[in-house]
């Protein structure tokens, strides 16, 4: 099965290292990263889709897509 995730968060250290964790745990780049401003808080947010094939498993609506 493939599985999709859009990681989210402020523009900083702390995304970059979320989406790194992701691609070492065998996560793949979906596209391109998007940027967005939020007027209420000042900041730079960004996000990147990744994706996986997990073999073995079938989906389900109740499975945490960041554990597999």
């Amino acid at each position: 099965m493939k599985v999709y995730r859009f990681i989210t968060g402020p523009d900083d250290a702390a995304f970059c290292h979320r989406v790194t964790a992701a691609l070492n745990k065998g996560w793949e780049l979906s596209g391109s990263p998007s940027y967005a401003f939020n007027g209420k808080t000042g900041e730079m947010h960004c996000g990147q889709a990744v994706m996986k094939t997990v073999e073995g498993k079938e989906y389900s609506p109740e499975m945490k897509l960041g554990e597999q």
